[in-house]
């Protein structure tokens, strides 16, 4: 039952990150006044992007070509967002869905790679990307400066989320433990960074 159990956690991070990485895709289009089928490519893009270029680089099958529903889910939740008013959507919601989707998906990211045989430091760096990617490709694909090059803490609390998912493995702490703990707390700093504007500081050079 714990084995069941734990899966379960990590499948449910799994579709966690996707869905809200798919919301913030389609928000993104819908913003920018783009069609629905435009829509529903940044919803797809977004959500997969990141578990994509993991998968190739872990030599694992990518795994949404193998599990039909995931493009499907991604494309409905374009649709959902479409066809809704567009107050439910104003202020900071595609912040708050990419921050969801970041920890979630980097604490995923990260178990996939060990499972895989990546050992941790490797695993670590496949939680940031899986985490990450995506809404950079969404950004880039808007034509909008990305999150990574700007100085707001972004990579680092995916960073933190896949560090302390695999500090507590080392400790001994269950998978749904260690899982659930590094998405809360990727999540908690990514969410302050957004409510405090919190940043790294920037490089400066030295004065001319």
């Amino acid at each position: 039952m714990p084995d069941i159990d734990n899966a379960l956690i990590v499948r449910l991070l799994d579709l966690a990150g996707i869905g809200v990485f798919a919301l913030s895709g389609a928000l993104m289009a819908v913003r920018l006044r783009q069609t629905l089928v435009t829509a529903m490519f940044f919803a797809l893009v977004t959500g997969v992007g990141g578990g994509s270029v993991r998968d190739l680089l872990i030599g694992a099958p990518v795994f949404w070509v193998q599990d039909g529903a995931i493009a499907a889910v991604c494309i409905a939740i374009a649709l959902v967002v479409w066809i809704t008013p567009e107050r439910w959507w104003q202020g900071q919601l595609l912040e708050w869905a990419d921050a969801v989707g970041l920890a979630a998906y980097a604490v995923f990211g990260t178990a996939k790679a060990l499972a895989w045989g990546v050992p941790p430091v490797p695993a670590l760096l496949m939680g940031v990307i899986t985490g990450c990617v995506g809404g950079t490709i969404r950004d880039i694909l808007a034509g909008v400066p990305s999150i990574i090059v700007r100085p707001e803490i972004y990579v680092t609390a995916a960073a933190l989320a896949s560090g302390l998912f695999l500090l507590l493995l080392w400790l001994g702490a269950g998978t749904a433990v260690a899982a659930v703990s590094g998405a809360v707390a990727g999540f908690a700093l990514r969410g302050a960074a957004i409510r405090w504007s919190l940043a790294l500081p920037a490089y400066r050079g030295p004065k001319a």
